[in-house]
């Protein structure tokens, strides 16, 4: 029976909503556990929150005629798509530019290096509120794929528009959605 109890909204945890890490930790197979160490929260994201983009693209082939006679998939895609805004955070300048482009801290100076070395894959996990449940969506193997425009301007925030592609794991899995009632 439709309820609209099942209707929810989806907004960040307070104690932070995206994390990065190692492909090679393990990763969470729930919606609540602790995360394992090595997930590092990358800070605050856009009110436009996070979209995932999870499409396949098909083939049909057509008899003489016209009739459609088979449909083919010949691309699944899997992306995640966010905007980081906290611009002084050396930990989201390592997600925008690389770990090995960035260095340093804020209180004694960051250097930023931006060249064309590829990003490496990363294990993401993006936890959100629903209405009577947590959410945790984890991404075992991503790159950043996408960085859109960066804009200085003295009436918005500098935000970092990101684009990560899932790629499929051992399992075959581009990622993992885990929901529970909340206590």
């Amino acid at each position: 029976m439709a309820t609209s109890a099942n209707v929810t909204a989806g907004k960040p945890k307070t104690t932070g909503a995206i994390f990065v890490g190692a492909t090679s930790l393990t990763m969470p197979t729930n919606a609540t556990t602790a995360l394992p160490a090595g997930f590092t929260e990358v800070g605050y994201a856009s009110e436009d929150g996070l979209t995932n983009a999870n499409s396949r693209s098909v083939e049909s082939i057509k008899a003489w005629g016209g009739d459609t006679v088979l449909t083919t998939q010949t691309e699944k895609t899997d992306t995640f798509t966010f905007t980081l805004l906290e611009a002084e955070n050396v930990d989201v300048l390592k997600v925008v530019h690389g770990d090995d482009n960035v260095s340093g801290t804020l209180a004694d100076g960051i250097s930023v290096e931006v060249n064309a070395k590829e990003l490496p894959y990363k294990a993401w996990v993006f936890e959100m509120i629903l209405n009577g449940a947590v959410k945790r969506v984890v991404v075992p193997y991503a790159k950043v794929t996408e960085i859109g425009d960066v804009s200085y301007v003295d009436n918005g925030a500098v935000a970092y528009p990101i684009t990560i592609s899932a790629e499929p794991d051992a399992s075959g899995n581009t990622h993992y959605e885990y929901i529970k009632a909340s206590a």
